[in-house]
């Protein structure tokens, strides 16, 4: 349904949050980071008014969303604007939505996007009448990450840590991990909140193995240099035993891709290599639940909702330990790569390629059983919204009883 910014449902006591993003439903090729502010949400607690600006296309789109582009859309409390970045008439509506109001906070999701960029600046510089920002990297500041395109991203850092610092400006890590990677590319940083997601619920366990036969292997994901999928295909290529291996994913990098395409038609004969496209987000998990492992050996997820999946479906997962599923992974979910190296790859993929079909049965039992044990201590998390609320009230009242 369409409406307006400033709709007769906000509450006057709201705490008012502006909410930047690139990539947002019903897109879904940006992966992991569209599920996350989806399920953030759709569960906000009461008495907090959402409104979310992001792109009128998906990733790698050349077309708009059907009949959204221009338009305020109503999703629960939130009031979504789907903006044509190249039509000023748009950029007009959306100024004219929400230069009325006052914010309570600023919630920027990526250090790089040019909608994060146009939003802080128009804070910093009174445009936009907001009291804080808050900025979510979104696994954008590990080590993997700032490695790809290093030269211009350091450039970059320069002037935006200047606009980054002050006591305005807060952080979102989605682990204590994350959260280290924040303060050592922004020392002057304070503690972020740390706010996780979760996963979906756990299917039942697995059935006996049906069959033998090749081992099926599987890479869900955009195909990137972050994902690393050209060391899956390296580390294939060392591999004895016939795998069947499938990838499912928008390609964002044409380059990389030709680079993987070569590597694919290099593999031995007993390895098959198939491009399958990209997936929609209700058919991941029944898509993991035909496949023995989810290989992905990426350079860095600041949580990873596609091994949330995987582990839901008891889909073994074996990766690198850049994210924060190690611990569960070691559990019984799968194998971490402590060493993101062809050798080490292919030993971890030769152990599900040399087992029996009842070694792969117990081995995705054991992933079901870990996750569910993850899961359950997890599940009562809080969203970030909610927790910057609650923080920055509780200073609002110790500096007013001062």
């Amino acid at each position: 349904m369409a409406c307006e910014a400033d709709s007769d449902v906000t509450r006057p006591d709201a705490f008012r949050v502006l909410v930047t993003a690139d990539y947002f439903e019903p897109g879904y090729r940006a992966g992991g980071p569209v599920r996350s502010l989806s399920s953030m949400l759709d569960t906000v607690g009461p008495g907090i008014d959402t409104t979310l600006v992001t792109r009128d296309r998906d990733l790698g789109a050349s077309r708009p969303y059907l009949g959204l582009s221009g338009r305020w859309v109503r999703r629960g409390r939130c009031s979504v604007f789907y903006l044509g970045a190249r039509n000023p008439r748009q950029w007009r509506d959306l100024w004219r939505g929400v230069r009325a109001r006052r914010f309570d906070l600023l919630y920027v999701n990526s250090v790089w996007s040019s909608y994060s960029i146009v939003s802080v600046l128009a804070a910093r510089l009174g445009v936009l009448r907001v009291d804080r920002i808050l900025v979510a990297p979104r696994g954008e500041l590990g080590a993997g990450a700032l490695a790809l395109r290093r030269n211009r991203k350091r450039l970059f850092l320069l002037g935006w840590r200047r606009l980054l610092g002050g006591s305005r400006v807060f952080w979102h890590a989605t682990t204590p991990l994350e959260a280290a990677d924040i303060r050592r590319v922004f020392p002057a940083a304070g503690q972020p909140f740390i706010a996780g997601a979760t996963g979906p619920a756990a299917d039942d366990p697995p059935a006996a193995p049906a069959s033998t036969g090749p081992a099926r292997l599987v890479f869900i994901g955009r195909v990137s240099p972050m994902k690393n999928l050209d060391l899956v295909l390296a580390a294939l290529s060392r591999v004895r035993g016939p795998v069947e291996f499938d990838v499912y994913g928008p390609i964002e990098d044409t380059g990389y891709w030709q680079r993987c395409l070569a590597l694919m038609e290099a593999l031995p004969g007993d390895v098959r290599a198939t491009y399958r496209g990209a997936l929609r987000p209700e058919a991941v998990r029944d898509t993991f639940s035909r496949y023995d492992a989810f290989v992905l050996p990426t350079r860095g997820e600041n949580f990873g909702h596609v091994i949330a999946e995987s582990l839901s479906v008891a889909c073994p997962v074996i990766c690198s330990d850049r994210t924060p599923w190690s611990e569960v992974l070691e559990a019984g979910g799968g194998a971490v790569l402590p060493e993101l190296t062809v050798d080490a790859l292919a030993t971890k993929i030769e152990d599900i390629v040399g087992g029996s079909a009842q070694q792969r049965h117990a081995a995705r039992v054991a992933a079901g059983a870990a996750y569910r044990d993850w899961r359950e201590r997890t599940a009562a998390r809080v969203g970030v919204l909610d927790v910057a609320r609650t923080a920055f009230r509780v200073r609002q009242e110790a500096s007013a009883a001062r």
